[in-house]
């Protein structure tokens, strides 16, 4: 457990103290953000500002997780992910910053970059044996999708990564919900590893498992572990990254953080198995992209708008809430979703599986 402890720690410190000079670095290379002219009228202040921010949350992640790790495949799986789906933020800001305009890396090659990632992630699971089953928690019954829950895995890694980048757009919002959801997915794998390493120390264990089922046991606890020890990373890497990306922002995370954060969020709820629960875990993500969609077909269909602007924190905005109430009541709600499904996951650890 100091394993884990020590990732976040050191997470934060990286972030912390390389922060300035990342911010600096930013400014002289003039890698700005460049704000939409659709957008809230207040937040043309906010153009220049620094913006690829995500790479510091991706480095602050990867150098606890390398120190500390047994390089599990699981854990790597999401790394990879992460790393994946940040490298098409990447593009998608080097674009933006290049041209001088808001538009980056056009939706269907990020549709693609992010269907090869899902393809990967496939691969993955069915080396390592991942369950295609899902348990569904209240009803306490498991679904196996059979083929289907490689196509789950596609829309959970889209969809997660575009939700984060939905809520993106307002200063600490989507670093501060990020933060709260990967306290419950570092929670989530710290008691899976306790419970595996309960089971390792029973008296007798050898005689009743012994052969490939200890060893799958003590590989499995393993690779929790690892788990755990990249949640942590990804949680200090968040906290820290809060101390510039607070309101006012000194640094934007981009589409390179916020695609990165998602494709994390979504790579542990696979490897993890609890696919149903990432909604809970990431609620505000979930609330944010509905409102995008419910705005989209209501204004198609009826010619009608839902929300004086979406995502839903824009309509916030535009009904004279401040920046920082509306971040912290988000976080609130946030921690509410996240608690919630951390109890639907603790009353029944033993079926995520």
């Amino acid at each position: 457990m100091t394993s884990v402890l020590a990732s976040g720690v050191i997470a934060i410190l990286i972030s912390v103290l390389a922060g300035p000079r990342f911010v600096n670095l930013l400014r002289k290379y003039n890698v700005g953000q460049r704000i939409r002219t659709e957008g809230p009228e207040g937040h043309q202040v906010k153009s220049g500002t620094p913006t690829m921010g995500g790479l510091l949350i991706i480095i602050a992640t990867v150098v606890p997780y390398m120190v500390f790790s047994s390089y599990g495949a699981r854990s790597l799986a999401v790394l990879g992910v992460m790393v994946g789906c940040g490298a098409i933020g990447f593009a998608d800001d080097y674009l933006s910053v290049i041209r001088k305009r808001s538009l980056g890396l056009k939706g269907r090659y990020k549709i693609l970059a992010q269907a090869l990632i899902a393809a990967g992630v496939c691969i993955v699971a069915n080396h390592e044996g991942i369950s295609t089953r899902i348990f569904v928690p209240i009803l306490d019954v498991h679904v196996n999708l059979g083929v289907g829950w490689y196509a789950l895995v596609f829309l959970i890694i889209v969809g997660a990564s575009n939700a984060v980048n939905l809520t993106d757009g307002l200063d600490g919002l989507a670093a501060g919900t990020s933060t709260i959801a990967m306290l419950a997915f570092t929670s989530m794998c710290v008691i899976g590893f306790q419970v595996g390493q309960r089971a390792l120390s029973m008296p007798g264990l050898d005689d009743r498992v012994g052969g490939p089922g200890l060893f799958d046991l003590q590989r499995q606890t393993s690779e929790t572990l690892d788990l755990a020890i990249l949640a942590a990373a990804l949680l200090g890497a968040c906290v820290g990254f809060l101390w510039f990306n607070s309101y006012p922002a000194e640094v934007f995370m981009g589409d390179t953080g916020s695609l990165a954060l998602g494709g994390a969020l979504a790579g542990f709820a696979i490897f993890t198995k609890t696919e149903l629960l990432l909604p809970l875990i990431g609620g505000i993500f979930v609330v944010e992209a509905a409102s995008v969609i419910i705005q989209v077909i209501s204004f198609r269909r009826f010619g009608r708008r839902v929300f004086l602007m979406a995502p839903i924190h824009h309509h916030f905005e535009m009904k004279a809430w401040s920046e920082t109430k509306i971040m912290f009541r988000f976080l609130i709600i946030a921690s509410i979703f996240a608690s919630i499904a951390f109890v639907l996951y603790y009353v029944r650890f033993n079926q995520y599986a």
